[in-house]
């Protein structure tokens, strides 16, 4: 249901422009007159997701992913439609009226809102404890000895939660904010015994944790001694998820576009001594385990990451890890395991960024660092050569470019001493593992095969291309003797929207399909076609001869059966004649 009235979504759709909001997330270059970039909603190597910014649309003919800058935001950002129509209400400065809504809808498409502006809060609050109340000369001392400037930790918000059980709780209260709402954004937490919350994070440097439109979605909190747990984030709430979340993702996109690089490491004071060194295309993961999703923010904005670890076989074994993912979302990386006992932020302090960077540059490419993982972990006796060959002939296998992965084997094999032909032998026949299965909504498109489908499919096509041809494709009641169920749900769509049509972009009409249909029809819309009035009059004609020529087909169908006596097949032709009947006389 769409609680915002049309003129003001359409007033929005019209005022925000497709590839600027899509560039936020995805990598795109020109090509020809559409944009495009590898796809945020499934792995490739090679690009074919395409906008448009003639039509506003996008589409994606890897996965099938496709619709208008709506959809995109609903798909990638987990959004209903009323959401990503107030966010992008938001970015363009259109005001939203809300005086038609009822109580409940009000609080339920105003969560999102409600949980960024009390984070917002939230942060302030933390942000005066730290620099304006006595309580924070603790934490300024602590920031000091690590050696962070003031400026640059103003830079990421940091902020002071201070001693005691309802510090925050009853400073909010004054505000007449509901505890409640407070729990729901991770602020707080129930007693143990009895009734009432109390602060979630008590004690503690805070960390703001901020989208890449700089919102703040959720706080990380580290004690300053050694208490445990060292570090606390806030839990899922409907605006924060740590597996699609990468601190410092908001100061370092900039920097990653224009390099092409991101360095990704472990924690939040990595990302804070390598921006303060002027290292500022920085991210990290928040205390999880590196997912696909965290593969895939990175990809859209760098072509390459640098993974930066510790030494110590917790590192060793993240970059294990790290490594598999990266192969299967088809991104670049490489491997920087820093000396022992080092991470960032302790490497920057005591040897400076120019010394970083240049231990960066030698950075391992993946294949690199999985050969002398494996030769470390198995070692080089014939027993642990036979453990490394099967280990790595799969990865092996999975180098798209012949040249590189005759490189790399040539490498493992005087690594090894071991056979060229050999190891070449065992990657051409290793599995490399089966395609994974798409979700529902990422199936592509049908095909739409058969004479007849062919031509329906050219009549949306029509349609959504050629607008100015609705009318006359009303007039004639042409969709209602479409067969595809796809189709014909599409062109009544957009029939019953031409009324309200005024000549406005393509993806105006895309939001007048059915959800379930909306990336067919960005698929049928985004391909370039000429249309002219005199051609499409002809394509409908087409159609109509078709037609007539159907029926007639149909009768004398029906008495050859008749002839031959097939009574099942008489039936099944009959009932269709009547079903066509009851049709024409369901339209007068």
């Amino acid at each position: 249901m769409n609680y915002i009235p049309e003129n003001i979504v359409s007033e929005i759709r019209n005022a925000a422009d497709i590839v600027d909001i899509v560039s936020d997330m995805v990598i795109l270059k020109k090509a020809g007159k559409n944009y495009q970039g590898l796809c945020p909603f499934h792995s490739e190597k090679t690009p074919s997701f395409s906008v448009s910014p003639e039509k506003q649309i996008f589409y994606c003919f890897g996965c099938g992913s496709g619709g208008n800058v709506f959809s995109f935001l609903m798909k990638h950002e987990g959004m209903s439609f009323p959401e990503a129509v107030r966010t992008l209400a938001g970015r363009v400065g259109i005001e939203v009226p809300t005086r038609d809504l009822t109580p409940e809808e009000k609080q339920r498409f105003s969560e999102r809102e409600g949980l960024f502006d009390l984070n917002r809060r939230a942060m302030a609050y933390f942000q005066h404890m730290l620099w304006k109340s006595r309580a924070g000369e603790p934490a300024r001392a602590y920031l000091e000895r690590r050696g962070i400037k003031p400026a640059v930790a103003e830079t990421f918000g940091l902020g002071y939660a201070p001693k005691g059980w309802d510090h925050l709780i009853r400073s909010f209260s004054k505000k007449k904010i509901d505890p409640a709402f407070l729990e729901k954004a991770g602020l707080t937490v129930p007693r143990k015994s009895g009734r009432g919350f109390i602060d979630r994070f008590r004690d503690r440097l805070m960390f703001p944790i901020r989208d890449i439109r700089r919102q703040v979605i959720g706080f990380g909190g580290r004690v300053m001694d050694e208490g445990l747990p060292k570090y606390l984030n806030s839990p899922e709430t409907p605006v924060f998820s740590k597996s699609r979340t990468l601190y410092g993702v908001d100061t370092a996109r900039a920097k990653a576009r224009e390099t092409r690089q991101m360095y990704l490491a472990e924690g939040y004071f990595d990302v804070i001594s390598l921006y303060q060194a002027g290292i500022t295309n920085a991210v990290a993961t928040l205390g999880t385990a590196l997912t696909r999703e965290h593969v895939r923010l990175l990809r859209g904005h760098a072509g390459e990451a640098t993974l930066v670890f510790d030494s110590d076989q917790a590192g060793v074994r993240a970059a294990v890890r790290s490594v598999d993912i990266f192969r299967k979302e088809n991104m670049d990386a490489r491997i920087l395991v820093l000396p022992e006992g080092h991470d960032p932020d302790t490497y920057i302090l005591e040897f400076g960024a120019e010394a970083f960077q240049g231990v960066a540059r030698k950075a391992r490419s993946v294949m690199d660092f999985m050969m002398e993982d494996a030769v470390k972990r198995h070692g080089l006796s014939i027993e642990g050569k036979v453990r490394i060959i099967s280990e790595l002939t799969g990865p092996l296998g999975t180098i798209e470019d012949p040249v590189a992965r005759s490189l790399y084997v040539r490498k493992l094999a005087e690594r090894m001493g071991v056979d060229e032909a050999m190891i070449m032998d065992k990657v051409r026949v290793a599995p490399v593992g089966q395609p994974e299965k798409r979700a529902q909504s990422e199936i592509k498109p049908a095909s739409f095969q058969g004479r007849r489908k062919r031509l329906e499919k050219k009549l949306v096509t029509m349609m959504l291309q050629f607008p100015e041809i609705l009318p006359e494709v009303a007039d004639r009641e042409v969709i209602d003797r479409f067969e595809d169920p796809s189709l014909k749900s599409i062109g009544q769509s957009l029939v019953y929207r031409y009324r309200d049509y005024r000549g406005g972009r393509i993806s105006e009409l895309i939001d007048s399909v059915d959800e379930a249909h909306r990336a067919v029809a960005a698929n049928l819309a985004i391909t370039g076609e000429e249309w002219t009035r005199e051609g499409c009059l002809n394509l409908i004609a087409q159609f109509e001869t078709g037609q007539k020529r159907g029926s007639q087909d149909l009768l004398q169908r029906i008495e050859a059966a008749s002839r031959d006596n097939d009574q099942a097949l008489l039936m099944k032709l009959l009932k269709e004649k009547q079903n066509q009947a009851r049709q024409r006389h369901n339209k007068t």
